[in-house]
């Protein structure tokens, strides 16, 4: 088994075990309206980490989501606040972001500077504009807001419903695993990451690659702004700090390697899952301040690290 399926492999059977204690150790935990939250609640995260998936698999990194996401969110409700009707708002906002993206990307592969400072830079930038725009959260007051959640929730078993921001995160995992595994990007995306030297002798155009590829990630973290503005029903531009790193962390808990080359979009579906079911564990725990999620999360990342790094030495010396 190589390196990819074994380490799905792991985080399948991490995901299973957490779900399976949980219903061992507490009441009502097996519910299925626990496991709509685990997808509802999560979503913003799940959307923002498909994108990065894609970053990472490229052999890059992009720290400026969550600044996106803040940035998108406030940028929404000021203008339905000054009188935009939400899907204009929103359509101008996945441009924002998808433009945002490819600009770094650019950046990146024009001046071959590290994703590393460049998208640095790029998360003060978008988080600065975000308080340009306004320095205090909004409240969203609109009628489409209210009707879409009511009308889009899919009735699944009794009063149960999946929400609206949940089937959104399914469409992105499901559109992020195709165009991962079955088009020519997703291709290209694998060989920039494997061996970028290697895809260029073979034609692949890394520069434009590159570009595109921020891009996506752009407007992944605006798809998830606009998700979370359906979750909190308002904007705040000093909001999500840090969860760009919850995004990495559910990428390379789901199997995608940071060395690039290595990973999917379903790995990463079940890190978020994980990271949402360590929060959901110590909110039935009860006892547990929520800060605990932080420490649980960082040990199972480093146990992943280092999983990656003896399979991948194991396969080195194999070959």
């Amino acid at each position: 088994m190589n390196r990819r399926y074994m380490t799905l492999l792991i985080t399948a059977l991490v995901l299973i075990a957490l779900y399976a204690c949980g219903g061992i150790y507490f009441n009502n935990f097996m519910r299925l309206r626990v496991l709509v939250n685990l997808f509802g609640d999560n979503a913003f995260t799940g959307i923002t980490a498909v994108g990065m998936t894609f970053v990472i698999i490229s052999g890059g990194i992009d720290l400026s989501v969550a600044s996106v996401i803040a940035f998108t969110t406030i940028f929404i409700a000021q203008n339905v606040q000054n009188g935009w009707h939400p899907i204009p708002a929103m359509l101008v906002a996945l441009v924002l972001g998808a433009l945002f993206g490819a600009v770094q990307g650019w950046i990146i592969s024009f001046f071959q500077l590290p994703p590393f400072l460049v998208t640095l830079a790029g998360m003060f930038f978008a988080r600065g504009m975000g308080f340009i725009i306004n320095d205090v959260s909004i409240a969203i007051k609109h009628t489409f807001y209210s009707e879409t959640i009511r009308n889009l929730a899919i009735p699944l078993q009794g009063k149960v419903r999946l929400p609206f921001t949940a089937t959104c995160l399914i469409v992105f995992v499901i559109l992020g695993t195709i165009l991962a595994r079955y088009t020519r990007f997703g291709r290209y995306v694998y060989a920039i990451g494997s061996n970028e030297a290697s895809a260029r002798l073979m034609g692949v155009p890394v520069d434009r690659m590159k570009v595109a590829i921020y891009a996506l990630s752009g407007f992944c973290a605006a798809s998830a702004g606009i998700v979370v503005t359906f979750y909190m029903q308002s904007g705040n531009s000093s909001s999500f700090t840090g969860l760009e790193m919850d995004a990495i962390a559910a990428a390379v808990i789901g199997g995608t390697l940071l060395t690039g080359g290595v990973g999917g979009v379903p790995g990463t579906l079940m890190g978020v899952l994980i990271l949402g079911l360590i929060q959901t564990l110590i909110t039935f725990q009860g006892s547990l301040n929520n800060w605990w999620a932080k420490i649980f999360i960082g040990a199972l990342l480093f146990l992943f690290i280092s999983v990656q790094q003896i399979l991948s030495r194991r396969l080195a010396t194999r070959s």
